[in-house]
């Protein structure tokens, strides 16, 4: 009876199993071995060329650029977007008329189609746009040609973007942390004599941490991984000044069709988002509560 009851649960577990090993493991496994070949999709002779991709990596200036706009990404989007979401957090958690409204309303960014968003952006970022027409208002003096056709202005445009779409899905992360923080903690400060400041600083803040960390982790898994954006409104450009590692990954992997080099930048990409991450848990040391 009990070997009938293994066999079933295994039947009823094998699609999960199945799907894991084609879809996940198998390509992941598969493009490690492509990246130490010379593998083209048009060339028929694959040589084993050892640790050559990784190395052409580090003297090219493409991938080093793209590495440095990605970084650019990362620390130019994260601070923001956390800080927002959390001032966005705080102010919903507050009881007032139509907080439900706003709450949704902050929220549908990030749950609408990033295709949709960047096209819409792209026609506010252009010459005679919307932010063109108010910014050259009110005497900023915008590039000529639009925010994104200048090398100085487009990935900062990109990035602006980001954080406008992503503020709101930290926000209701933030939100439910919020909701987690025992009332009675307040009471107890408010009786004792402390401010809304103080409050913030030694009840909210600790109490935040364990998300405030997942938030930022996760956020900079997905900021190195920007690319939709980057595919839809600048191709990479001007002069490659929105070129970052994964459009490099895929310039050379589906343009280029040179697969062994293009998985060879993806497992560098993900060493560093691996150890990026490992440096976060590191200095942002919290422990999860179950």
């Amino acid at each position: 009876m009990k070997q009938n009851g293994y066999a079933k649960g295994w039947m009823l577990f094998s699609p999960w199993i199945i799907t894991f090993l084609v879809f996940w493991f198998f390509p992941l496994v598969y493009s490690l071995v492509i990246s130490l070949t010379d593998y083209r999709l048009l060339d028929p002779s694959v040589d084993w060329i050892g640790f050559a991709n990784y190395s052409k990596l580090f003297s090219d200036a493409d991938f080093i650029s793209s590495l440095k706009n990605s970084f650019i990404f990362v620390i130019g989007t994260i601070p923001f977007t956390t800080a927002i979401a959390l001032a966005l957090a705080l102010l919903l958690n507050e009881k007032f008329k139509g907080r439900t409204f706003f709450r949704a309303a902050y929220f549908m960014p990030s749950i609408t189609s990033m295709v949709v968003i960047a096209l819409i952006f792209s026609n506010l970022y252009a010459r005679g746009g919307y932010l063109h027409l108010l910014a050259d208002m009110i005497g900023l003096a915008p590039p000529a040609n639009g925010f994104l056709l200048s090398e100085n202005s487009a990935l900062a445009s990109i990035m602006a973007m980001d954080i406008w779409m992503a503020s709101g899905y930290y926000m209701l992360l933030f939100l439910g942390g919020l909701q987690t923080i025992p009332t009675e903690l307040y009471e107890a400060a408010t009786i004792s004599g402390a401010s809304k400041w103080h409050q913030f600083r030694y009840i909210t803040l600790p109490m935040l941490k364990p998300v405030t960390l997942f938030i930022i982790v996760i956020n900079s898994i997905k900021s190195f991984q920007v690319f939709i954006e980057i595919f839809v409104m600048t191709k990479g450009g001007p002069l490659n000044s929105t070129f970052t590692g994964v459009y490099f990954v895929y310039e050379n992997g589906l343009r280029k069709f040179d697969f062994g080099y293009a998985s060879a930048a993806a497992y560098v990409l993900f060493a560093i988002i691996a150890i990026a991450s490992v440096i976060q848990f590191k200095f942002l040391k919290t422990e999860w509560k179950a």
